[in-house]
């Protein structure tokens, strides 16, 4: 076999442990590390935690590859100027301010990009070094990764594309991702990004520490939300391509490159519970009020990356999808809030039902710890007369949300080089007018 098969096919679950072989027998029967391995492949382990986390919480997978990945020159500083941040500590990285954000679309480039070039911090906290935090990304690219893979040392990525199909080869075989749909891919795997469709842009949510997990379901029972069997982890599939590779690292929120003659895509099996994985955001088994008020979006929530403090997490992917709303007496968008959480918000397609304009497809917002948030006015004055019959909202629409226990602080490139944040965003809530009627009486039934 000299070329990875383009099937995409999958293993369904959450968590499992998983087995996988592209040739008949390749793993070891009943050990991890025979003395000579099958097919004279190596064995080699990739740990996601340390040895002696508790066996509910411990990640690792053995792989057996035609080589072991530490063939490769040493690693080098990276060639382009990059638009990067590890340490989110630093004012030389990020600027500290409470006023509410909104950017218009981030910008597709103009020469070429690929995924990792195009790759730039729009916001985060802690630093990778510590590993304590998490972030947000943009990736921007118009070209494939070719003879390039690239592996991040830094943290957890959990990927959402929203313009452009990512077809994602790993050392666990490959994935392709649709807009609409998530993938995961953890500390220390190693992946090329091909574009079908051409130009792609995306968002990323990076945890520093901790992994992304389905949230626990408490009284709404056994079922809901995403099912565990609607995630799809790839089976093996292998390459022997021996020719001239680069391979680049995310270390401290730095890249680094170094060279192999082979491909790191080579291997046969593997099993174990660290493994990449994809989930189709249609798929959402969504939960909602039936009666009135309108419920916290938590009930929203695809995966979360917990703390070690029940119930507060480092960060949380929750998704806005199209849904029966049905409330009676009741205001029915999103309320106007004040949060101890940091709410970074993205649009994959469509409107989003709490604003009337200005959030777009590709671009983003940014309502951080305690600051206020809400319905704009227009979306406000409709709401409150709109007859409350039972109504399917966000038809074709799209939005989500990383939400984290943590300040957010944005870049310097997200709040000035991009060019793409709407200085007038504060105008949304100034149409907000007083309403208060002092002689005002309740109804009489």
């Amino acid at each position: 076999m000299t070329d990875i098969k383009n099937d995409y096919k999958y293993q369904p679950g959450f968590g499992n442990h998983f087995s996988s072989e592209a040739l008949p027998d390749a793993l070891p029967k009943g050990q991890n590390t025979p003395q000579v391995c099958p097919y004279g492949l190596y064995a080699e382990q990739l740990s996601g935690t340390a040895f002696t986390v508790d066996r509910k919480h411990n990640e690792r997978t053995w792989l057996y590859r035609v080589r072991p990945s530490v063939c490769h020159t040493p690693f080098e500083p990276f060639h382009k100027k990059t638009q990067l941040v590890g340490n989110y500590t630093d004012e030389a990285n990020v600027s500290v301010t409470p006023n509410q954000l909104r950017w218009s679309p981030f910008d597709l480039p103009t020469e070429p990009t690929d995924f990792v070039e195009g790759l730039h911090s729009i916001a985060g906290a802690g630093d990778v070094g510590v590993k304590h935090g998490m972030a947000v990304l943009i990736y921007a690219a118009n070209k494939s990764m070719e003879d390039t893979a690239f592996q991040n040392s830094d943290g957890d990525f959990l990927i959402v594309p929203q313009q452009g199909r990512l077809d994602i080869t790993t050392e666990f075989g490959k994935i392709m991702v649709h807009p609409n749909e998530i993938c995961v891919i953890q500390r220390g795997i190693r992946f090329s990004v091909a574009l079908p469709d051409g130009p792609s842009r995306g968002y990323i949510c990076e945890v520093f520490n901790g992994t992304w997990t389905i949230p626990d379901l408490g009284p709404i029972g056994a079922n809901g939300l995403a099912n565990p069997r609607d995630f799809q982890t790839p089976i093996a599939a292998f390459s022997q391509e021996e020719k001239p590779f680069r391979m680049v690292n995310k270390y401290g929120g730095r890249l680094f490159t170094a060279k192999q003659n082979h491909t790191p895509f080579d291997v046969v099996a593997w099993h174990g519970n660290y493994a990449p994985y994809k989930y189709n955001l249609a798929l959402f088994n969504t939960i909602n009020s039936v009666s009135f008020d309108h419920i916290d979006p938590s009930i929203f929530t695809v995966l979360t990356c917990k703390s070690e403090k029940p119930g507060v997490a480092i960060a949380d992917f929750v998704i806005f999808p199209p849904r029966w709303s049905v409330q009676e007496n009741t205001f029915r968008p999103p309320y106007f809030h004040r949060n101890c959480m940091s709410e970074f918000m993205g649009l994959i397609h469509g409107t989003y039902e709490a604003k009337q304009g200005g959030f777009v497809p590709g671009g983003a917002s940014l309502h951080s710890m305690m600051t206020p948030h809400g319905p704009d006015a227009p979306t406000f004055a409709k709401a409150s007369v709109d007859e409350l019959k039972p109504m399917y909202i966000a038809k074709g629409t799209q939005a989500f949300m990383f939400e984290s226990s943590m300040q957010l602080q944005p870049t310097h490139w997200a709040l000035e080089e991009s060019g793409k944040v709407q200085h007038d965003y504060y105008q949304a809530w100034q149409g907000l007018k007083s309403n208060f009627d002092p002689n005002w009486k309740l109804a009489q039934p």
